[in-house]
């Protein structure tokens, strides 16, 4: 459902990376957003409990994978305070993202900000004890007592996997548990495991030029009343590249949107059945960009396609 249309003001994507890049290095975003008349961003509930979840997140793909470097860290920091200050919690990571997890964890420590968060990662690996030794890995580097959201990554072993998710569920170690493919080849098994087992969320790949979820993923999941984590919505990163340069065409405004960014997720939050998108970055002026995709008005269908059609002119 489309959230209602709000008429409270929210500064312009150029405004705030005006103030980025002069208050950076001197004050934290966070503290401007917090300044400005900026509402919190939607929330959409999960289908299984009806806890609300803000509608856009933060992946740590490549972007978290920093190690010790201290700069990096720094500005990682302010992208997650950004995302607190919009109202956003979910931040997805995974064990199989080189140092992401245990920089989370520590960025979170330092900013006092694990109850803020809404942490979701991944299990990758064949048999039951080989899961449950790369869980509670997960949790340390995390240096979280639980999980919120723990994920079957790309189906690997995927009955075995369920099992111990539904046993850590019963037993308070995570809240939620899922599936989770980037790709739309492997539809028919994501399919087949989401009409055969209780499934709190599916991750899965949608955009504006990969919409193949639309098809069977997302129809299901409404029917199923599971939730819908989306990962890719800017195409792997193409999208953003192909529309570079290119003016924003009149009717982003009437959604409010500044940027092709904002287009593009807004283009998939507009799916009733998505409950959050999770859009990977590294930079502060790409979080505040990406947060302003949660507040404001949606595309309709018809917006939709020209949103589709836009990309091919």
């Amino acid at each position: 459902m489309t959230p209602p249309r709000t008429t409270t003001p929210h500064p312009t994507r150029r405004t705030l990376l005006r103030l980025a890049a002069g208050t950076i290095l001197t004050a934290p975003l966070s503290t401007l957003l917090k300044a400005q008349p900026t509402p919190s961003m939607h929330t959409r509930p999960i289908p299984s409990t009806g806890e609300p979840l803000p509608v856009v997140g933060c992946g740590t793909w490549r972007t978290f994978d920093v190690g010790d470097d201290l700069t990096a860290q720094a500005r990682l920091a302010e992208v997650l305070r950004i995302l607190f200050a919009a109202g956003g919690s979910v931040i997805d990571s995974s064990p199989m993202y080189g140092t992401s997890e245990a920089v989370t964890g520590t960025l979170l420590t330092q900013l006092a900000a694990h109850q803020k968060a809404f942490v979701a990662t991944k299990v990758w690996t064949q048999g039951r004890e080989a899961g449950i030794a790369q869980m509670e890995e997960s949790m340390r580097r995390l240096q979280q007592p639980h999980i919120d959201l723990m994920q079957i990554h790309n189906l690997l072993d995927w009955r075995t996997q369920l099992a111990t998710l539904r046993d850590w569920k019963a037993s308070g170690r995570i809240r939620y548990l899922d599936i989770t493919h980037y790709t739309s080849g492997a539809f028919d098994e994501v399919e087949a495991i989401m009409r055969s087992e209780k499934l709190d969320f599916v991750q899965i790949d949608y955009s504006a030029d990969d919409r193949a979820a639309e098809e069977r993923i997302l129809p299901l999941a409404a029917e199923r009343g599971i939730g819908v984590v989306i990962n890719q919505p800017f195409g792997g990163g193409s999208l953003l590249a192909q529309l570079h340069g290119r003016p924003l065409p009149g009717w982003a405004a009437e959604i409010g949107c500044t940027s092709w960014a904002q287009v593009l997720l807004k283009f998939v939050l507009a799916h009733p059945a998505v409950t959050c998108v999770i859009p990977g970055t590294g930079r502060p002026e790409y979080m505040i960009d990406n947060v302003h995709a949660g507040i404001g008005d949606y595309p309709d269908p018809a917006l939709r396609k020209q949103i589709v059609a836009a990309l091919s002119a």
